[in-house]
């Protein structure tokens, strides 16, 4: 499986559309640990590119501060789970805590 977290600064970015680059992390879904993780600069934000982009580079769930509806549709028409709320932390730690059901997704941090 490989998730996509949308970060700025080393950490997650509250809204994934701002994020200057998203960490790609390939997991071991058996041993419920990361492997390998790729940071990748996205093209510019408009909408519907970002989940067709994500698509492509093979992600599977995306874990988001926030994200608006429409977004988060065109993520499920793209066969990626959302889930939003994760709070600011590094891209290894909240993948972790996502793998141990640990992860305490909030509310939607996006506000559009």
């Amino acid at each position: 499986m490989k998730i996509a977290i949308p970060v700025s600064a080393g950490r997650l970015c509250p809204h994934f559309g701002h994020c200057e680059q998203f960490a790609l992390i390939d997991v071991d879904e058996t041993n419920r640990q990361a492997k390998q993780t790729t940071l990748l600069t996205p093209p510019p934000h408009e909408p519907g590119v970002l989940p067709r982009w994500l698509h492509e580079q093979g992600a599977e769930v995306i874990l988001a501060g926030g994200m608006g509806q429409r977004a988060q549709q065109l993520f499920a028409d793209n066969g990626i789970t959302v889930v939003v709320g994760a709070a600011s932390d590094t891209p290894e730690n909240i993948v972790q805590a996502y793998l141990n059901g640990s992860l305490v997704a909030g509310q939607n941090l996006c506000d559009h």
